[in-house]
């Protein structure tokens, strides 16, 4: 007979040193979130996003979303499955499936059932301790390959927002923007937001 605790093992279906695939990502039973950038497995942290990652994530999306009411593009928030194809969209062809805090599709074509597949327009990541390396380093990546317009990179302690525009198939950053800036997007024509309204009103 099992007792408590080990009903409350998680075996994960998967193994760190394994590579996989959206099709096996589909099988497993897992109660927490994981991505698979290049058929590697990266757990999200344990805990909820804090409630100044809510808070940011929470004022940008309603921005987005009155911005984009009546255009074509859509605005998703996480959990949001964004597929990064290389070669073949079959499932058991796609090593990288990622769920950006924020992201903007402007190609009806790309969303289904489960998500997007191909590369959203723009991309935003709202970083928290447990997850600046692969941010900035992992997702960067596979940002840059795919072909993701925009990446907007947030910082909620030091309030501050990077901006890498894909110009020539490279990522170029921006300056480092924060409290008393205006940020336009070059990716979706016509967006801009205030960071005072974004950062301004945050209780550590």
């Amino acid at each position: 007979m099992e007792t408590k605790d080990e009903k409350n093992v998680v075996n994960e279906p998967f193994s760190a040193y394994g590579t996989y695939s959206y099709a096996d990502y589909l099988t497993w039973d897992i109660d927490y979130m994981v991505e698979l950038i290049k058929g590697k497995v990266f757990k999200q942290a344990a805990a909820a996003p804090s409630r100044i990652h809510q808070e940011i994530a929470l004022k940008i999306a309603v921005n987005l979303t009155d911005f984009l009411r009546g255009k074509k593009c859509k605005a998703y928030i996480a959990p949001f499955d964004v597929r990064l194809p290389v070669k073949s969209k079959k499932n058991e062809d796609i090593f990288t499936v990622v769920q950006p805090d924020i992201c903007v599709v402007c190609d009806p074509s790309k969303l289904d059932e489960m998500g997007c597949v191909g590369a959203p327009d723009l991309i935003m990541e709202i970083l928290s301790p447990g997850s600046n390396s692969k941010e900035l380093k992992n997702k960067y990546e596979v940002y840059e390959e795919s072909g993701v317009n925009e990446y907007w990179i947030i910082h909620p302690s030091e309030k501050t927002l990077l901006i890498y525009t894909l110009i020539d198939k490279k990522y170029v950053p921006s300056r480092l923007f924060t409290l008393g800036d205006k940020v336009k997007s070059k990716a979706i024509n016509g967006f801009e937001m205030d960071l005072d309204e974004v950062f301004g009103d945050l209780e550590d």
